[in-house]
C-alpha cells in the first residue's frame, strides 16, 4: 500500500487490481441500461473505478480495524505489565546509595538523581580542597559568587540556566585539581519582595503593609528556593551561605553608605525621580520599561477601576493667553495634566514669530500664575510643532534642566498616591492625576483655549514590576556620583563581545544613581536628620544630615551640626535600594568590611561573574564601581552574560501568559491540571489567570513530560551559545532525556562485556596491542577531551555539549559497541576480548567524566558501577581528573584508516536502503590497490557488525570477482561497494535510475573537467584546490564506471 499526506491527513492508496478490489466489497448490482448512461462509456468507467476503490478501502479499514485494536490492546497491556513500581528513596540522608543490586530495567531519572546530592553534601565535596599548606592548589583558584535569587518563593527556568552554567565551571575545574569554591547566598529583593508579599497579603486578608504596621512585614522563606538549587544539582558550599540582609552583610552595607559619603560620593538632593504610585516608591533608570504606543490607544491604569480606560498616545495643543493682550500662544502635550504645574514656556531666541515676546508673560488659565515667556535653544526646534514649548520643571526631565538653566520655580503638583495637591488649584487637589487629564481638557474646551488632539507615536514609562505609569516628580533623596566611579570600570573582559560593547557606551554615558526607596523591605539608610531645637531647618539641605555607623557615633557628628544647641535624630525613613547592598555581593560574602576575614585573601577578586546581559547595569557595574571604590580591586577577572530565555514562540517569560517555567516541574513532570492548579498559588488576577491556562493549554497539551535534572541542565547548556535569547523548546530537554537513556543503556550492556573475572589496567595507557577500532576509538575519545576542554576554556557551551553528544552518540554506542561485540565474544581469542574490555573501559570511564560537569548524576550513578583502577580511591567522579589531551591516544593512521572503513560501511548501508534490503544483506567490496583491500578485509567483522542484517561481506581486487545481479556504489576513487539485488528488484526500474545517476555523474564529470582544461588553470589556481578537483575528478570517473556496470549488469539479467 502507498501512503499519501494531504493537509495534515494520512490516506491508503491500495496496489490491489479491479478485480482483487471487488472481491473484497459487496458485490456490485448495475442497474438497467435504461435508468442512466452508458456503464461502457468512459466516464462511467472512471466513476465505476473510484467506487470501487472506495469500497476497498473501507473493506480495508473495517479488516484491519479488530487486528489493530487487539495489537493496540497487547501493546498496552505489555506496557503496563513492564512498568516499574513508583522509586522509593531508602537511602538515609547522607549516606552513600546502595549500588549492590542490578541495573534498572530502564532509565529512571527520579531514581537515579536521588540521595547523591546530600551524599556530596555531607561528604564536604563542596567545600574548597586546600593545598597542605592552607592555601589554594597548585594546579589553581576559581571562584564563582552565585548571584544572589530573590526569595520571593521559587526560581524559574532562568534561575536553572545560571546554576547549569555555573556549576558546570566549578564542576569542571574541580576535576582539573583546582581549589573551587561555589559560593550561595540570597537577596532579599527590596521592590520585588514587598511587591510580592503585599499582593498575598492583600489576595489571602484584603490588609496592606500599613494596616500591619512596619514591624509586622513579611518574610518570605527561602527553602523552597533552596531545595530547587540541591535538586539542580548546584555544588555550592553550603557553610557559606549568606543573605543580604544578615549581620555580616547589614554590616558592610552601612559601611558602604558611610565611606562613600564620607568621600563626597553619596550626596543628598533634590531633583527629579521615577516615582511609582502603585508602589509609592521611587525607581532608577533601570526598573522602568518603555511601553511603545503607534498612536492613540485606551488603557486601563492600575489602582483605578477596570471598567476605566485613559487616552494615549496622543498630543493635544492649546493656547495660553498672554498678559496684558489678546495674543496667544500655542503649545502641546502629551500630558495636559501637568499644565497645572507649568511655571514658563520657552521659545527658541532666533525664532522671528515670537521675538516681540521676549521676557513677557503668559497667565495661566486654570490657577492663579504668571508663566514667563524664555528663550532657550536647547530644548527648542522652531520646526517642530508652533515652537513654543511648555515647561514643568517638577514633572519631566527635560523641562527640569531648563528650570534650572532659567532658574524657574519647580512646582509639584502630585501627591505621593498619585492624587494633585494644593499647587494644582482647588478644584483639582484631591483628584486622582488622569481623572485630572479628562478634567483639564474639558475646562480648556470651556474656555476656548483648546485648539486638537492628534495621534503621537511615542514611548511611555512604566514600572516594570508594578507596571504602574511612572510618573516624574521632585523629592530630596540620596545620590551616588557615579562618574569618577566610572572611570575606574572602564576595562573588564565580558562575553559575549555584543555585552562588552554595550558596557563600554552605558559607561561612556552613565548618570547618578539614586539610591533611596520609600519601602519598609531593605536597610534603612544609616542617615539622620539633625533637629535642632527652636531653628528652621530644610531637611532637602544635606548639611543638615548626618551619617553614622551606629547612633552613637552619628549622635557625635550631630554635635558638630547642631553647634551646642539642643538636637534630636530622626533616622531617615527610606531604605537603600537593593542593588547598593548587592552590589557588594563578591567582598561582603567574604567578610567586608572587616580587616581580617574569612577566605578574603585567597576567595577575592573572585574568577568569574556569570549573569544575564539584562542585568549588566543593575548588578555588574555596580559591583565593579563599588569594588574598586572600597577594595581597590576589580571583584573578577571575567564576566560572562548567558542569553535571556523566552518561549518556544520567543516571548519573554510571563505569568499572565503562562508559560513560567519552574524547573522542578521540567524535572519530575507536571500534568496540565496541576499546571493549572499552580497559577492560583501567585498573585494572579481571575482574568489572568484564565488567559494563562489557554497559554499553557497551547504550550503543554500534555502537560510537562517528565525529563529529570541531567536532561535539563545538559540541554540549557547546548542552548547556550553565545546569543542573546534561548526560545525553549521543552521538547528538546525530553530528546536529552533520551539521551540519557541511551548512556544509561549503553553503559549497562557495556557492563555485560565486562565480567567478573576483569579488573582495570592500572593506567589508561595503550598497550600497543589495540585493533584498528580500538585505536580509532580511544583517538576520538582523546579528540572530544581536547574540544570539550577547549570549548569550556572559551565558554562555548553548545559546542562543548556538542562534542560530548557526538563520541556518546555516534561514536562509542553506534559503532565501537556495535564493533566489539565480535571481539567480546568467547569464541575471541583472549588477547582480543581483553583488550576490547580494556578499551571499553577506559572509555566509559572518561566519557562519563566529560559528561559530568554537564550531568552530575547520571553519571555518578554509572561511574559508581565501574571497576576502579587498582590503587585509585577516588570516592566520586565529581573528585576524579578530567581528561585532557594525551598524546599517547593519539592515533592519526589509524584514524584515516578507520574513516575509509566506515565510508565504506555508510556507503554499504545506504546502498542497501535504496533496495530496500533488510535481512541476508550480501556485499562485494572492490578495492583497487593491496593495501586497501587488507585494511577492507581486516575489517570485514565490523562492517557486519555495525550493518543490520548484513549476512556477509567480501573484499574483492577485481569486478569479474563481484557476481552478476548486483548494484553498486562509489566510497572512493579506488573503492566501491555492490550489493547482491538479483530477484529481488524490477529490473526496468533499475535500468533507468541508474541512467539517470549516469547523466548526473557524467554532468559533474564534465563540469570538472571543464575547469581543468584552462589555459592557465596550473598557474592560477591554488594547489589545494587542484588536488582536491583531481580526486573529485578521479571518484566521479569511478563513479561513472560504477554505474555503468550496475546498469550493464542488470541489462544482462533481462536478456
Amino acid at each position: 500500500m502507498t501512503l499519501y499526506r494531504y493537509l495534515g491527513r494520512t490516506f491508503v492508496r491500495s496496489p490491489l487490481t479491479r478485480t482483487a478490489m471487488a472481491s473484497t466489497s459487496t458485490p456490485h448490482q448495475p442497474p438497467p441500461a435504461a435508468a442512466g448512461p452508458d456503464p461502457n462509456s468512459k466516464s462511467a468507467a472512471k466513476k465505476e473505478a473510484k467506487r470501487l476503490e472506495k469500497e476497498a478501502k473501507l473493506a480495508a479499514k473495517t479488516a484491519k480495524a479488530p487486528a489493530a485494536a487487539v495489537e493496540k490492546k497487547v501493546k498496552a497491556e505489555k506496557e503496563k505489565k513492564e512498568e516499574e513500581p513508583p522509586f522509593v528513596n531508602l537511602t538515609p540522608k547522607g549516606a552513600k546509595k546502595d549500588l549492590s543490586q542490578p541495573m534498572a530495567s530502564g532509565y529512571n531519572p527520579i531514581a537515579v538523581e536521588a540521595a547523591w546530592y546530600d551524599w556530596w553534601s555531607a561528604q564536604g565535596f563542596f567545600k574548597p580542597q586546600m593545598a597542605p599548606d592552607g592555601g589554594p592548589k597548585p594546579e589553581g583558584l576559581f571562584v564563582v559568587p552565585a548571584p544572589p535569587p530573590n526569595v520571593t518563593g521559587s526560581l524559574h527556568i532562568g534561575h536553572a540556566l545560571t546554576t547549569a552554567i555555573q556549576d558546570t565551571l566549578i564542576r569542571w575545574n574541580r576535576m582539573l585539581g583546582k581549589t573551587t569554591l561555589f559560593a550561595p547566598g540570597f537577596d532579599h529583593a527590596g521592590i520585588s519582595t514587598q511587591s510580592v508579599v503585599e499582593k498575598r497579603l492583600y489576595k489571602s486578608t484584603g490588609k496592606t503593609r500599613h494596616d500591619l504596621g512596619r514591624d509586622s512585614s513579611s518574610r518570605p522563606y527561602q527553602g523552597r528556593i533552596t531545595n530547587q538549587l540541591h535538586r539542580l544539582g548546584g555544588s555550592y558550599d553550603w557553610d557559606r551561605v549568606a543573605f543580604t540582609m544578615d549581620p555580616v552583610r547589614s554590616k558592610a552595607v552601612i559601611e558602604n553608605f558611610c565611606k562613600l559619603h564620607e568621600d563626597g560620593i553619596i550626596y543628598r538632593a533634590n531633583r527629579l525621580v521615577n516615582w511609582c504610585v502603585q508602589l509609592n516608591t521611587t525607581l532608577s533608570n533601570l526598573e522602568v520599561d518603555q511601553k511603545e504606543l503607534t498612536g492613540r490607544t485606551m488603557l486601563n491604569v492600575p489602582g483605578y477601576d477596570p471598567k476605566e480606560r485613559f487616552e494615549f498616545g496622543v498630543i493635544t495643543s492649546f493656547a495660553y493667553p498672554i498678559e496684558d493682550s489678546d495674543e496667544k500662544i500655542i503649545v502641546a502635550t502629551t500630558r495636559p495634566e501637568t499644565m497645572l504645574g507649568d511655571t514658563a514656556i520657552a521659545v527658541h531666541p532666533d525664532d522671528p514669530r515670537y521675538t516681540h515676546l521676549h521676557g513677557k508673560f503668559a497667565r495661566h488659565p486654570l490657577v492663579d500664575r504668571r508663566i514667563p515667556i524664555v528663550t532657550d535653544a536647547i530644548v527648542v526646534d522652531m520646526a517642530f510643532g508652533t515652537g513654543a514649548v511648555k515647561i514643568t520643571p517638577a514633572h519631566d526631565p527635560n523641562d527640569y534642566e531648563v528650570g534650572v538653566r532659567h532658574k524657574l520655580d519647580f512646582v509639584n503638583i502630585l501627591n505621593d498616591d498619585g492624587t494633585f495637591n494644593a499647587n494644582a488649584g482647588a478644584k483639582y487637589q484631591g483628584m486622582k492625576r488622569f481623572h485630572a487629564r479628562v478634567a483639564v481638557v474639558k475646562a480648556l474646551k470651556e474656555l476656548g483655549l483648546y485648539v486638537e488632539t492628534k495621534d503621537n507615536p511615542m514611548q511611555i514609562p512604566v514600572c516594570s514590576k508594578s507596571g504602574d505609569f511612572i510618573e516624574p516628580v521632585m523629592k530630596p533623596q540620596w545620590w551616588v556620583d557615579c562618574k569618577p566611579l566610572a572611570e575606574e570600570a572602564i576595562k573588564l573582559n565580558i562575553t559575549p563581545k555584543q555585552s562588552r560593547d554595550d558596557w563600554f557606551r552605558w559607561l561612556d554615558g552613565i548618570q547618578d544613581w539614586c539610591i533611596s526607596r520609600q519601602l519598609w523591605w531593605g536597610h534603612r539608610c544609616p542617615a539622620y536628620f539633625v533637629r535642632i531645637e527652636g531653628a528652621e531647618q530644610d531637611r532637602i539641605d544635606g548639611k543638615n544630615w548626618v551619617v553614622g555607623r551606629t547612633y552613637e557615633e552619628a549622635a557625635e557628628r550631630a554635635k558638630q551640626v547642631a553647634g551646642g544647641a539642643q538636637f534630636t535624630l530622626e533616622q531617615d525613613e527610606d531604605v537603600l535600594d537593593t542593588w547598593f547592598s548587592s552590589a557588594l555581593w563578591p567582598f561582603s560574602i567574604m567578610g567586608w568590611p572587616e580587616q581580617v576575614y574569612c577566605g578574603h585573601e585567597e576567595f577575592y577578586p573572585s574568577s568569574l561573574l556569570e549573569t544575564g546581559w539584562d542585568i549588566l547595569f543593575f548588578w555588574v557595574a555596580r559591583m565593579v564601581m563599588l569594588g574598586v571604590k572600597l577594595t581597590g580591586k576589580v571583584p573578577f577577572h571575567e564576566v560572562y552574560c548567558h542569553a535571556m530565555i523566552r518561549d518556544a514562540h520567543g516571548r519573554k517569560m510571563s505569568k499572565s501568559l503562562g508559560n513560567v517555567i519552574d524547573p522542578i516541574d521540567v524535572i519530575e513532570g507536571l500534568p496540565l491540571e496541576a499546571l493549572h492548579e499552580k497559577l492560583y498559588e501567585g498573585n494572579l488576577e481571575e482574568k489572568e489567570i484564565v488567559k494563562a491556562k489557554a497559554g499553557q493549554k497551547k504550550d503543554f497539551p500534555k502537560g510537562i513530560p517528565q525529563c529529570g535534572t541531567d536532561a535539563l541542565r545538559f540541554a540549557l547548556c547546548a542552548y547556550s551559545g553565545g546569543g542573546r535569547d534561548i526560545n525553549l523548546e521543552i521538547l528538546r530537554v525530553e530528546g536529552y532525556r533520551k539521551f540519557c537513556n541511551k548512556i544509561f543503556n549503553a553503559t549497562k550492556f557495556a557492563m555485560l562485556k565486562l565480567d567478573e573475572t576483569f579488573v582495570p589496567e592500572a593506567s589508561a595507557k595503550p598497550t600497543g596491542k589495540e585493533s584498528l577500532v580500538e585505536q580509532w576509538i580511544l583517538h576520538k575519545l582523546n579528540i572530544a577531551s581536547a574540544e570539550i576542554n577547549t570549548h569550556l576554556a572559551e565558554r562555548n557551551f553548545m559546542s562543548a555539549t556538542t562534542a560530548a553528544y557526538n563520541f556518546w552518540l555516534y561514536e562509542l554506542c553506534d559503532v565501537y559497541i556495535e564493533a566489539m561485540k565480535p571481539m567480546t565474544d568467547e569464541a575471541a581469542p583472549l588477547e582480543t576480548r581483553r583488550s576490547a574490555q580494556q578499551t571499553l573501559y577506559t572509555c566509559l570511564d572518561h566519557g562519563l567524566r566529560l559528561l559530568h560537569p554537564f550531568m552530575p548524576f547520571v553519571t555518578e550513578e554509572l561511574w559508581q558501577r565501574l571497576p576502579r583502577r587498582p590503587n585509585d580511591a577516588t570516592p566520586s567522579i565529581m573528585l576524579s581528573s578530567f581528561p585532557v589531551h594525551d598524546s599517547a591516544l593519539v592515533f592519526e593512521d589509524a584514524d584515516k584508516q578507520f574513516d575509509l572503513v566506515f565510508s565504506t560501511l555508510r556507503t554499504g548501508r545506504s546502498l542497501a536502503a535504496s533496495y530496500n534490503l533488510q535481512t541476508d544483506i550480501q556485499f562485494f567490496i572492490f578495492a583497487e590497490s593491496a593495501r586497501e583491500a587488507q585494511l577492507l578485509t581486516s575489517q570485514v567483522p565490523t562492517i557486519v557488525a555495525l550493518t543490520k542484517g548484513c549476512k556477509s561481506a567480501q573484499v574483492v581486487n577485481s569486478l569479474t570477482d563481484i557476481p552478476p545481479g548486483c548494484g553498486g556504489s562509489v566510497v572512493t576513487s579506488t573503492v566501491a561497494v555492490h550489493t547482491l539485488v538479483r530477484g529481488l528488484v524490477d529490473l526496468d526500474i533499475e535500468i533507468a535510475k541508474s541512467e539517470k545517476k549516469l547523466d548526473l555523474a557524467r554532468m559533474n564529470l564534465q563540469k570538472i573537467v571543464k575547469v581543468e582544461s584552462q589555459a592557465d588553470y596550473e598557474t592560477t589556481v591554488p594547489a589545494n584546490v587542484r588536488q582536491a578537483n583531481e580526486e573529485k575528478r578521479k571518484t566521479l570517473e569511478a563513479e561513472v564506471s560504477t554505474l555503468e556496470m550496475s546498469r550493464d549488469m542488470f541489462a544482462k539479467l533481462k536478456i
